[in-house]
């Protein structure tokens, strides 16, 4: 039996013919074209004349300057379709693109200083549900997971304790910061990186608690997600320097913001070999057996000034523009308006929406006097902003 393929490359007879019939059709179909165009030449002989190489040339540059024009316009007003109208943000940032992104501005800033620098906690994200992600994290782990929780250490277990207490209070704890980032390290423990990552991106599905129809992994503030996609779009290196532990900060923000993982920075825990023991790094080398794991122990947390002693560590250039929400930030904040050689700025938010987030009034007070103080921008959720989560989602 023949196969499909050997029926369709069977051989046809020849046809001698064949080649004199082909160049005829291909005759006559030419002469047939030359005569239409002839007799489209005679019917256009009485209308307007050709356009003359410079009318056309002007012509098509109208088209591209309209083509340009609305493409920054829907850049520097739909790219904010979140925020209203009246937001000092969105009128500030988009002037101040204009001219950052014009060459003949004395503002003009070039592609490679183009450096925002973002916090995560309140900035991008849901800060207080009912406390930090990673604080409920943590909080799980040592107190709920069933794979975990009886093999958590006192430490561990005082320490999520006094988280409990930060989520029913509202108020967060003198010293928690450090007790926090040991407990985390403590608690992960030996995990490979992707072992750390699944964990943290399958809690990232599990649904907020003080929000209808949302999970963790979608309480970003959709406004401030335009805001890095609009910086993005004017070739911007976007950063996210976070007082979340790294690791947490990336599988967080993995899938929802379109940044590297190397550009994602947080609070340090060490990693090890996992073959390597009590050793110290500058003792031993990695082998072809190894795995990179987490190696327990907490190395800082990334507040305050230790944000721009990163930022200098791991950036190593002066950002143009912060945003930031807490008094953690303020360092970041000042750093980047501070003796730049180039046009700057600082936004920070307020948690003044009561209605559709869990403000807090005294807290966004607070900042505002900072803002005024320290030359930043205030940034209001409840007035500036046109939706915060999304349609569907309220707060309960």
């Amino acid at each position: 039996m023949k196969s499909s393929f050997d029926q369709k490359t069977k051989k046809k007879k020849k046809n001698p013919t064949l080649p004199w019939k082909i160049v005829s059709g291909v005759l006559a179909a030419a002469l047939v074209t030359v005569s239409c165009f002839w007799i489209a030449g005679m019917a256009n002989a009485g209308s307007a004349p050709a356009q003359p190489a410079a009318t056309q040339a002007a012509a098509d540059a109208a088209g591209k300057q309209a083509v340009t024009e609305a493409a920054n316009k829907e850049q520097s007003g739909d790219a904010l379709s979140l925020w209203t109208e009246s937001a000092p943000l969105k009128k500030q940032l988009t002037e101040y693109m204009k001219t950052i992104t014009d060459q003949s501005s004395a503002d003009f800033i070039p592609v490679e200083r183009r450096i925002a620098v973002f916090d995560m906690d309140g900035t991008l994200c849901c800060e207080t549900d009912p406390g930090y992600f990673d604080h409920k994290l943590l909080y799980h782990r040592v107190m709920e997971d069933p794979d975990y929780k009886d093999k958590a250490s006192a430490e561990e277990k005082e320490t999520a304790a006094i988280i409990k207490t930060y989520f029913d209070t509202g108020k967060y704890p003198s010293g928690l910061d450090v007790k926090h980032g040991k407990a985390v390290a403590t608690a992960f423990k030996g995990m490979t990186l992707d072992e750390f990552d699944k964990y943290v991106k399958a809690y990232r599905d599990t649904a907020t608690e003080s929000y209808t129809n949302m999970t963790n992994g979608q309480a970003f503030y959709k406004p401030m997600l335009q805001v890095v996609d609009y910086l993005q779009a004017n070739d911007f290196k976007v950063y996210v320097v976070s007082g979340t532990d790294r690791l947490i900060t990336r599988g967080l923000c993995d899938g929802v913001l379109n940044i590297p993982l190397a550009q994602m920075i947080g609070s340090d825990e060490s990693l090890v070999a996992s073959n390597q023991g009590d050793k110290d790094g500058l003792e031993y080398t990695f082998s072809h057996d190894d795995k990179v794991i987490t190696g327990g122990e907490f190395l800082i947390k990334n507040l305050k000034m230790n944000k721009v002693s990163v930022i200098e560590r791991e950036i190593g250039l002066q950002p143009v523009l912060c945003f930031g929400n807490s008094s953690g930030d303020g360092a970041m904040a000042n750093f980047t308006i501070t003796n730049n050689p180039y046009k700057s700025g600082a936004f920070l938010l307020c948690c003044d929406d009561l209605t559709r987030e869990n403000g807090n009034l005294e807290k966004a007070e607070s900042m505002r006097k900072s803002c005024e103080e320290n030359g930043w921008t205030a940034v209001s959720m409840k007035d500036d902003w046109t939706t915060i989560y999304g349609d569907g989602v309220t707060k309960k």
